[in-house]
């Protein structure tokens, strides 16, 4: 009989389900060195927050299939170690869709109506109804900055409340912010005109203090910023700041850029500002919907069955995906690429299977590519379980083309994809070794291999180009690890390709679309 180890307090519920099909020993708050020396009798381990499943453990595992979160990150979990080992890593994306959803109108309405406040007055003995004139949020414009899963519910929810919808999401079609009721603006334009702020994004480089000093100055004296996603994404010193002074009229948040809190200039905000300690999935629902999902797809597993909700890559027989990860790490490494030459909305994506890959199953490649496509957008969120699904419900449209002829390599890839700023497409094949080369861009010929950080320019085939922005990359301290030039003809338009050591500085790709010659530049991470 299967042994299942559950190392973090999880709803009994969850642990009924594991009970089918396995013993279930529930052993929380171990030691790291005690969870080594138990998990190589256990063939699944299920967890919460609370342990970090390291190298050590995954390696020390060697009866694990599957590793459970019952939750939606999977940061306390070493994915690629688990990968590497053919463990399955599942979640629980949805599982709290709803709770913090609510979360977030709650939230709302508390600022609104000042709630909290009014509760200590009366619970201290006041009777002061004067203090706590409140607005109401009906006909108020309500700015939704993503519309992912939880952005959508609180959309649907304020749209049956009477608030008219606008919303920011570079990454989903018009058409499907239309079926929601919602009016896609660009962000600066939402930061003006919206009474209320709702945000709903990862925190990433590009997300982190999205909410600052300028983006404050743009909003109305009255706008409420309300924050269930990610702390980090509002610069806190700059928001209490604007709070204090009136710029704007108040703010919610649940999370914050260090938790828990601690000093924070938040704390000396007496009026329009409700703080909760993270509890947008802190619901008995919640808590009780993630055991059942993830016991679910530890049992499907222990069973043989596919997990629906897994981080890594499941799903695949050991044999094919031995033959198809190299080109599936291929498909993924291009889906990034194009997705931030492209930039902006994804519409539509073209993935073209070259030589031997025409004669092969296309599904594994497909879903890799649109990973890869949307992890600019999605960080962790997307995996290959729900790439396809992530693609569909942002309305790209995805098209399948094949072409046998084999030219310089035996098999090889090109995505296309289509955009609200534009399109381009990019090739990519593998060599002898395995190793990824990027073979054109926008049909210019290159052969590099992708790097971390890489800057693509569009320019007139002339002389002085290349010294030009190498002195230019040179000011900023960035050293170019390797450089190539593509073009069609002479004294034509060509691309050129740099692997940079370093991360572009903010401003220098505004200094580089300076220079003569230069037509577009585009900074890539990969």
């Amino acid at each position: 009989m299967s042994k299942v180890l559950v190392s973090d307090p999880i709803d009994q519920v969850g642990i009924d389900i594991l009970s089918q099909v396995a013993q279930v020993d529930i052993k929380t708050g171990l030691p790291p060195e005690e969870l080594v020396r138990i998990i190589p009798e256990y063939d699944a381990l299920m967890i919460r927050s609370g342990t970090r499943v390291t190298q050590a453990i995954i390696d020390a595992g060697t009866q694990l299939k599957i590793i459970g979160r019952a939750g939606v990150g999977v940061d306390n979990v070493d994915v690629p170690a688990a990968t590497k080992r053919g463990i399955v890593v599942v979640n629980s994306p949805e599982g709290n869709t709803i709770a913090a959803a609510e979360h977030a109108i709650a939230m709302m309405l508390s600022l609104s109506r000042h709630i909290p406040d009014a509760n200590q007055s009366v619970k201290s003995g006041k009777w002061d109804r004067k203090s706590f004139t409140g607005s109401e949020v009906y006909k108020k414009t309500l700015g939704v900055v993503g519309l992912g899963k939880i952005g959508s519910h609180v959309a649907t929810v304020a749209k049956a409340m009477g608030m008219k919808l606008i919303a920011y999401d570079p990454f989903i079609s018009v058409e499907r912010a239309d079926q929601m009721g919602c009016r896609l603006v660009e962000l600066d334009l939402l930061f003006q005109q919206a009474d209320y702020i709702t945000l709903h994004l990862p925190k990433t480089p590009e997300t982190t203090h999205l909410i600052n000093r300028s983006s404050l100055a743009k909003m109305k004296p009255t706008t409420k910023i309300i924050n269930c996603a990610r702390g980090g994404i509002i610069d806190e010193a700059a928001l209490a700041e604007a709070i204090a002074s009136g710029k704007i009229g108040g703010a919610a948040l649940d999370v914050f850029e260090n938790e828990p809190l601690g000093e924070s200039p938040l704390l000396s905000i007496g009026q329009n500002l409700v703080l909760t300690p993270h509890l947008g999935a802190s619901t008995a629902e919640a808590q009780v919907n993630v055991a059942i999902d993830v016991a679910e797809q530890i049992r499907d597993v222990l069973l043989g069955l596919p997990a629906r909700s897994a981080v890594n890559i499941p799903g695949l027989s050991p044999d094919v995906m031995e033959k198809f990860k190299p080109y599936m790490q291929l498909a993924e490494t291009l889906g990034k690429l194009v997705a931030q030459l492209v930039g902006g909305r994804i519409e539509s994506l073209t993935i073209r299977l070259q030589g031997e890959l025409a004669t092969n199953t296309s599904q594994p490649l497909v879903i890799a590519a649109l990973k890869g496509l949307l992890s600019q957008a999605l960080q962790e969120r997307v995996n290959y379980v729900n790439a396809a699904i992530e693609a569909k419900t942002r309305g790209i449209h995805v098209i399948e083309t094949r072409d046998a002829a084999i030219r310089d390599y035996s098999g090889s890839l090109q995505l296309s994809a289509k955009g609200s700023l534009g399109e381009h497409s990019v090739n990519g094949a593998l060599l002898g070794d395995g190793e990824i080369r990027i073979t054109s861009i926008d049909d210019f010929p290159i052969n590099v291999p992708p790097s971390p950080y890489m800057l693509f320019t569009l320019h007139r085939d002339m002389p002085g180009i290349i010294g030009t922005i190498g002195s230019l990359l040179g000011n900023f301290n960035v050293n170019i690890a390797s450089m190539q030039v593509g073009r069609k003809i002479v004294r034509g338009d060509a691309v050129m390709a740099l692997s940079l050591d370093d991360p572009l500085p903010e401003g220098i790709v505004a200094e580089i679309a300076k220079v003569q010659g230069i037509r577009d530049a585009y900074t890539v991470t990969l």
